[in-house]
This record gives structure tokens, C-alpha cells and sequence, in this order.
């Protein structure tokens, strides 16, 4: 591990940025760390390891010995398993005589049928529409970096790449069929189909192509491969006085963690997203995130996510209900797991960004650190939350055996769906460099 340094010029904050206090040649060491603000120069590049934040300690850069032939091979063995996964059985289950398989996109279809089209988008879309556009995206960017001179609109697939990467869900829809299958398995004969198997195998070669793709270290390579957005500007030296908002600084990246100096709203000559000091109205919107999320939890865990149907027989299940009824069976590590993502997150979520943003009004300097460590938390178990949706996905789309058995969505499921996709709308919303820039304020 090797930590940067702050430079001169130090944190940043919306009112005063600050101006580039290093030779021109030092540009592609310099950085604004995402989580905290500082401007840091980083050391000298050296394999192998890993530049921390000497304030918050966010990863601010991975220097790997970066092969394209790996991940390029591991890209494409994933996209094949990908596609082997999605047009074989998934699960079959036998019920007096009567068989009924599915597919993994199966449950999408089901939520259709029980008109609750945005659970059917949010399984489509994260389960299969995402992950092979991602995969795709990857081999264009490494079949591009492996060229004698890359394409100079490279730079747009790895953008998309690193965008699409929060609502890639493969890994829990494989939990959540985990869970269904355990409880299946009481009440009718279920079988793994060849989908699933290469679902397991697609998952564990992703993990460890996610481990190879280094991103930072693919945006340096382009870096240096010179597929950028444009060439960086050099900034006239201003003549006269000039308004905060508008005045040239040194800009951090929120997509590829690059850093220029430039004026709110230039493009990032590495990437070409709009640079700005702070994200724009991230206040605001977290809030309003917040707010309708914490609305739509109530109905989410008080309403039936489910109704299970036998013999013309029907009776409602909700999340808390299903979580008992693993307790009542004996599988404990299954009920503590869907407490956990389905209960804990969620409010740990709500109430976690509700303090920071209470914090930043306030101006409060307590625990800033640790305040940004649950952040980064948060981002990253979030998505999570999404088990118990695919659960209802594939137990819809197995047991519907006309008046014999059968098990619809009900609105509960869409609340809760609701509530995953806003917290995790509301956690990319927030930037936690404000919380940085009040507790400066608050210390002026």
C-alpha cells in the first residue's frame, strides 16, 4: 500500500477551488480524491500496488501488470457461459405428475403476466439485458486496446462499462435461486437444469474477470494508448476577476478518477463526462430519493410480496412472514441472510444517508471518517437487498400448476423492488465530499 500526497493547494471545496499548484508535467499523478476532496499527488507508479487517500482512504489508484490476453480470455469464456445459461432449463419441478421447468428469465415473464411490469423490467434488465451488454462492452474495449492504434471513441464502451457495473446481478440472482430451491425442496421434487450449473460456473469466471479488468488500470492504459475524449486544454490565465462557479480548477472525475484543470461543465478530457466541483443537486435528490423510498417501505413489508394458492386455498406471504417461516423449518443462516438483505440493509441504507445529510447541514466534524467508510459500505452491500425479489422470480415462475397450485406477485414485491432500485438511486446521488466541505465550513 502507498498513500499519496496532499498537494499545496489541499481540499477543494465549491466555493474556492483551487488552482493547479504543480508543474505541468506531474498532471497525470495529480488526483481529487472522489470521497473526501483532498487533491493529492500520487507517487511514483510502481506494480503492484494500491494508492490510498492519506485522509479517508479511498483507493485512488491500482497500478497492475496489466495483460490483455487474460481478461480478453475470461470476457469471452463468461459471454459463452452467458449464453448456454440463458437457453437451457434453469429449475424443474415435479408436482402429482405434472412437470414445469423454466428459464432464467423465466420469473421476468410471470411478473408480466401479473401486470407488475417494472419487477419484470428490473429482472430482465439486471439478470440478463445488463450483464451481456457489460460483457459485450468489455471485449470491445480490450479487442480495441489489443489493436496497433486503439479507436479514439474507445473511451465510450469503458464509460458505459464502469456505469452498468452497480446493476449487474447475476451473483444474487444465483442466491436467491440458492434460497428458492432450499424452499422448494419441502414441498415438491426440484431439479437443477443445465442453466443452473452454468449460471454457478458464469458467476465464479465474472468474479474473477472483475478481478483481472481493473478499470483504473484500463483507463490508464487508454491513458497512455492515447483513445481519450480530447487532448487536455490548456486553461487561459484569467485577466480579470471571475465568478467561483465558473473559475478554471482542478476538477476531479467521478467516472474514470482522472483529474484536470478545467472549468465546471468541461468534458473530462479522458472519459468526456461533464466535470463539476460537486455533484450537481446532490442534496436535493438524495432527499427526495430518501423520502419516496422510506414511503414505499411501509406498504413493502406490510403487504404480501406473494400469494400462494393450493387446492383453491390462498394465503399471503411478506417478507417478514417468509423469514419466520425459515426459522419455523429449521434454516436459520437462510433466515438471518434474508434479515439481513432484505430488513437490515434497507433501513441501515435509509438511516445512514439521512444522518450524513443531516450531518452536512449541520456542519458536523464528528467521525468523517467513519461517516465515509459506511458510505462506501453502503454502495456496495445496497444492491443486495435485490435477493428477495428473485426469490418471488423464480418461485412465480415455477409453480403454477392452474387450480392445483400456484403462486403470483402481488404489490408488495413491487414496493419492495421500488425501494432497492430509489436507495440505490439515492447512494450514486450522494456525494460525500460534501460532508468534507461543511465540516470545513463549519471549522472556518
Amino acid at each position: 500500500m502507498a498513500q499519496a500526497v496532499p498537494t499545496s493547494a489541499g481540499h477543494q471545496t465549491d466555493g474556492e477551488p483551487a488552482a493547479l499548484p504543480i508543474a505541468p508535467e506531474l498532471h497525470g499523478r495529480l488526483r481529487v480524491c472522489g470521497d473526501c476532496g483532498l487533491l493529492l499527488l500520487l507517487p511514483t507508479f510502481q506494480p503492484g500496488t494500491d494508492c490510498l487517500c492519506p485522509r479517508c482512504a479511498a483507493l485512488l489508484h491500482r497500478d497492475r501488470h496489466f495483460l490483455l490476453t487474460t481478461p480478453l480470455a475470461l470476457a469471452v469464456a463468461s459471454l459463452i457461459l452467458c449464453g448456454v445459461t440463458l437457453t437451457t432449463p434453469f429449475l424443474t419441478v415435479r408436482f402429482l405428475g405434472r412437470t414445469r421447468g423454466s428459464t432464467i428469465e423465466s420469473g421476468a415473464w410471470s411478473f408480466l403476466d401479473d401486470g407488475l411490469w417494472l419487477l419484470a423490467a428490473i429482472v430482465l434488465g439486471t439478470v440478463v439485458l445488463v450483464p451481456l451488454l457489460r460483457l459485450c462492452l468489455r471485449l470491445v474495449v480490450l479487442g480495441g486496446l489489443s489493436l496497433r492504434q486503439p479507436p479514439p471513441w474507445l473511451f465510450r464502451p469503458l464509460r458505459w462499462h464502469g456505469h452498468l457495473g452497480v446493476w449487474s446481478m447475476l451473483e444474487i440472482f444465483l442466491l436467491g435461486a440458492v434460497v428458492s430451491y432450499i424452499r422448494l425442496s419441502g414441498l415438491v421434487e426440484v431439479q437443477f437444469g443445465p442453466a443452473a450449473y452454468c449460471l454457478g460456473v458464469s458467476v465464479l469466471g465474472m468474479t474473477v474477470a472483475d478481478a483481472c479488468f481493473e478499470q483504473l488500470a484500463v483507463w490508464n492504459r487508454m491513458e497512455m494508448r492515447g483513445a481519450m475524449a480530447s487532448a487536455p486544454q490548456t486553461v487561459p490565465k484569467p485577466t480579470g476577476p471571475q465568478d467561483a462557479a465558473t473559475r478554471p480548477s482542478t476538477l476531479g472525475c467521478s467516472c474514470c478518477r482522472g483529474a484536470t484543470l478545467a472549468s465546471p461543465g468541461t468534458p473530462c478530457p479522458r472519459c468526456g463526462t461533464p466535470l463539476h466541483h460537486r455533484k450537481p443537486a446532490s442534496v436535493s435528490r438524495t432527499w427526495a430519493l430518501i423520502i419516496a423510498a422510506a414511503i414505499l417501505y411501509v406498504p413493502a413489508n406490510l403487504c404480501p410480496v406473494m400469494a400462494i394458492v393450493t387446492f383453491g386455498r390462498g394465503s399471503p406471504h411478506t417478507i417478514v412472514g417468509g423469514i419466520i417461516e425459515f426459522v419455523a423449518t429449521g434454516y436459520w443462516p437462510l433466515a438471518l441472510l434474508l434479515c439481513f438483505a432484505s430488513v437490515v440493509v434497507p433501513l441501515a441504507k435509509l438511516a445512514g444517508l439521512s444522518v450524513m445529510l443531516l450531518q452536512i447541514r449541520r456542519g458536523s466534524i464528528r467521525a468523517l471518517r467513519q461517516r465515509t467508510r459506511l458510505y462506501r459500505l453502503i454502495a456496495v452491500l445496497g444492491r443486495w437487498s435485490m435477493v428477495d425479489i428473485f426469490v418471488v422470480a423464480v418461485l412465480v415462475a415455477l409453480l403454477r400448476f392452474g387450480g392445483m397450485v400456484s403462486v403470483t406477485a402481488e404489490i408488495g414485491a413491487a414496493c419492495f423492488g421500488a425501494v432497492v432500485v430509489l436507495t440505490m438511486l439515492a447512494t450514486e446521488s450522494f456525494d460525500p465530499r460534501l460532508m468534507w466541505d461543511a465540516a470545513e465550513a463549519g471549522l472556518d
